[in-house]
């Protein structure tokens, strides 16, 4: 599987950010909150990732989070090969900058658990 994140992967739209959010499962992983849902006919894992403005006031910050964030699911987005189609979004919920490798395995705890509960999401719709 190529690392890269190309524009199919990222989630985005009014409709499928509304349905992700209303529908969706909600954990929280360390620093981050989750939010996944089973999409019925999209062949490809989607991503979000979102950092409060309340929380980080200068844009500088934020966007040096979500880039941080985006490139954890980017390097280990291998961790869900078999678990089948998502749609994905990330929530920084931390009041403090973190390290890269604190918010990587923050990632990484998120995905090896949607790994291991691939079936659960899928029978729930």
């Amino acid at each position: 599987m190529t690392q890269s994140l190309p524009k199919r992967e990222r989630l985005s739209g009014k409709t499928a950010i509304g349905t992700l959010m209303k529908k969706g499962r909600w954990g929280t992983a360390g620093c981050l909150k989750y939010c996944v849902l089973s999409p019925g006919s999209d062949d490809v894992t989607r991503m979000m990732v979102s950092v409060s403005k309340r929380s980080f006031k200068r844009a500088v910050k934020r966007n040096l989070l979500k880039r941080r964030l985006r490139e954890s699911y980017r390097t280990q987005k291998d961790l869900l090969r078999d678990a089948g189609p998502f749609d994905l979004m990330f929530v920084y919920n931390s009041k403090e900058i973190l390290d890269f490798a604190v918010i990587r395995e923050d990632v990484a705890t998120v995905l090896r658990t949607l790994a291991d509960t691939k079936t659960d999401l899928n029978h729930e719709q």
